[in-house]
C-alpha cells in the first residue's frame, strides 16, 4: 500500500456533528419528529441542497408541500447552523495538527452552496483546507462515483496516497472501490489512532 500523500476529511459528523433529529427532539419532542421524518423525506431535500439547490428555494417548496408541517420544515433553513453543531474539538485539533506537520488536508462533503456560506464564519476551520471539494458546488453527491472522480482529477494525488475519512460508510465503500486509503469515522480517537500508525502524526501531535 503506497503511504499517505493527502488526507481528506468528510465534515458532517467528522469535523461538526450534524444531527438533525437530535435537534428536532429538542424542539418538538421525538414523538412529533418522528411523525414528521416517516411524513416528508427531509433528508432526501437536503441532497438536493448539497447537489447545489438553492437552499432557500428547496426548503420553502418543501414546506408549502406539507402544509401540516409547515413551520418545523422552516426550521431547517431558519434554524440550519443550530442542528450542524457543535464542532468535534478532536477532529479539528486533528486537522491542524496535519496542517502543522505540512501533510496536505482536503475537504469533501456533501454540503450545499447557501449553508457552507452559513456554516463558514461561524466555523473558521472550514477555510483551512488546502482545497475543498463541496458537493454543491460540484453538482454530485457522495457515493456518487463521479465526485470521487473529480477530486482525482483536480488533486494531483493518486487514489492509493489518499487517506479519506467519512461517518457513512457507503461512502467510505465507495471510495475504497477506486483505491483510495479509508478510515470510517466513528470517533475522533479512533480516526487520531490512524493517523498515528499512518505515520503522518506523532502520537503528540494526534491528542
Amino acid at each position: 500500500m503506497a503511504g499517505v500523500q493527502a488526507v481528506v476529511f468528510d465534515i458532517g459528523n467528522v469535523l461538526i456533528e450534524w444531527q438533525p433529529e437530535r435537534f428536532f427532539d429538542s424542539m418538538i419532542g421525538e414523538e412529533r419528529r418522528r411523525a414528521m421524518f416517516a411524513a416528508i423525506d427531509l433528508h432526501g431535500i437536503n441532497d438536493e441542497v448539497d447537489r447545489g439547490g438553492n437552499f432557500h428555494a428547496t426548503i420553502t417548496a418543501a414546506a408549502k408541500a406539507n402544509p401540516e408541517w409547515h413551520d418545523e420544515v422552516m426550521m431547517w433553513h431558519d434554524r440550519w447552523i443550530d442542528m450542524a453543531a457543535p464542532a468535534i474539538d478532536h477532529s479539528v485539533r486533528l486537522l491542524r495538527a496535519l496542517r502543522a506537520a505540512e501533510v496536505p488536508v482536503f475537504a469533501l462533503t456533501n454540503f450545499g452552496i447557501q449553508t457552507f456560506e452559513i456554516a463558514e464564519p461561524v466555523y473558521p476551520f472550514l477555510g483551512e483546507f488546502d482545497r475543498r471539494y463541496i458537493s454543491g458546488h460540484m453538482g454530485v453527491i457522495k457515493p456518487d462515483a463521479e465526485i470521487y472522480a473529480q477530486v482525482e482529477a483536480d488533486c494531483g494525488v493518486p487514489p492509493d496516497g489518499l487517506l479519506f475519512t467519512d461517518d457513512r460508510i457507503d461512502n467510505i465503500n465507495a471510495a475504497a472501490s477506486r483505491g483510495w486509503q479509508t478510515h470510517l469515522f466513528e470517533h475522533p480517537q479512533g480516526w487520531a489512532d490512524r493517523l498515528v500508525a499512518e505515520g503522518v502524526l506523532s502520537e503528540e501531535a494526534a491528542q
